[in-house]
């Protein structure tokens, strides 16, 4: 039995509360065009996906990229305009997010702005994801101007329809003052052997499940019900479970989140339209 609070505050997301997937950013389309594709496929409860060309936007438009982003888009226009009744979860999420490198607050401001700009310009993102996220209450002030630039930035742009999405990468509970200045946290991300056992901050039953995203790694196949159910209880609205792993190897390590999980199918139709705990 997983140890989901010491206190027992953690609570369950009623069935209003859809759960649905997070990407955290997979590989280049041309490397992983199945990966890209299913995103557009009806029916799969897609909360946002991240777009992750060389740890930002990179240095020009890359065409391909262009063309997945331009499929996801289309694909959440057609579900806002109810073209696809089967489509609910995209209607209310299925947004591209840029990818933004906060280094742990080592980054300069106008760098991150730079990046965000570029994203907004070339691809049309509906949001952003800021990778390594302080969670510490001293760098609080510094992400509250950039979440505040940002979302600035998103609601003069013509491609995020309702101001946008900004998701705080922690993978880990920051500072409760966090839940303030964005629309979503990541409170955890790591392998299934740490999430089966893993505790929520009590502070966090104060917000919707809509507010915190899990990305597990390492997610046998038969424990994907235990998984869903500590999501659940933990109170985290979007996840990305996965049975790969990460590897060390020479050049660094493997991010398991890059490709699709063996179980794909079976994920999307469990958590898919319409079903729910």
């Amino acid at each position: 039995m997983p140890h989901l609070t010491t206190t027992g505050t953690a609570r369950r997301t009623s069935g209003g509360d859809q759960l649905g997937f997070g990407v955290p950013g997979y590989a280049h389309p041309l490397l992983a065009p199945t990966e890209w594709a299913e995103l557009t496929r009806a029916g799969t409860p897609l909360h946002w996906a991240v777009l992750n060309i060389d740890n930002g936007p990179g240095a020009r438009p890359d065409p391909h990229c262009l063309e997945a982003a331009g499929r996801l888009r289309n694909a959440r226009e057609r579900a806002l305009r109810g073209e696809a009744p089967d489509d609910p979860v995209r209607a209310a999420g299925g947004r591209l997010l840029g990818h933004l490198d906060l280094a742990g607050g080592d980054r300069p401001f106008d760098e991150i702005v730079t990046d965000a700009r570029s994203f907004v310009s070339w691809y049309r993102v509906g949001g952003f994801y800021l990778a390594r996220c302080p969670a510490g209450r001293v760098g609080l002030p510094a992400v509250r101007r950039l979440t505040s630039t940002l979302s600035a930035l998103l609601a003069d742009s013509d491609s995020a329809d309702g101001g946008g999405r900004l998701v705080l990468g922690h993978d880990t509970h920051p500072y409760p003052g966090y839940a303030e200045t964005a629309d979503q946290l990541v409170t955890f991300r790591g392998p299934w052997t740490d999430y089966r056992w893993s505790q929520v901050a009590e502070w966090t039953a104060a917000y919707p499940p809509g507010r915190f995203a899990h990305f597990v790694h390492g997610v046998p196949r038969t424990h994907l019900d235990e998984a869903m159910r500590v999501a659940r209880w933990q109170g985290a609205g979007t996840i990305f479970f996965t049975d790969r792993t990460a590897h060390v190897h020479e050049g660094g390590q493997t991010d398991p989140f890059t490709a699709l999980p063996s179980y794909w199918d079976e994920i999307v139709s469990r958590i898919g339209p319409g079903i729910s705990e």
